[in-house]
């Protein structure tokens, strides 16, 4: 049996007050842990040049034109 369905069964064995002082608990604890271990931040310019080789000797303007004449079918 997994830790999980283990503890999740204990947990149903404990009185209503019981498990909301657990609920209590445990939402401290990953409040604390969640704050103690900030998620990086991300910069857009990360993305710069990425897929750039897909473009490799597609003249812009013509790919711009195309596009443009397929819109009138």
């Amino acid at each position: 049996m997994s830790t999980y369905n283990e503890v999740r069964r204990l947990a149903q064995s404990l009185t209503p007050d019981e498990q909301m002082r657990l609920i209590e608990d445990l939402s401290r604890s990953i409040r604390q842990r969640v704050t103690l271990t900030p998620k990086p931040k991300r910069s857009i310019l990360e993305l710069e040049g990425l897929g750039k080789e897909i473009w490799n000797g597609i003249d812009a303007q013509e790919y711009v034109n195309q596009e443009r004449d397929s819109w009138n079918g």
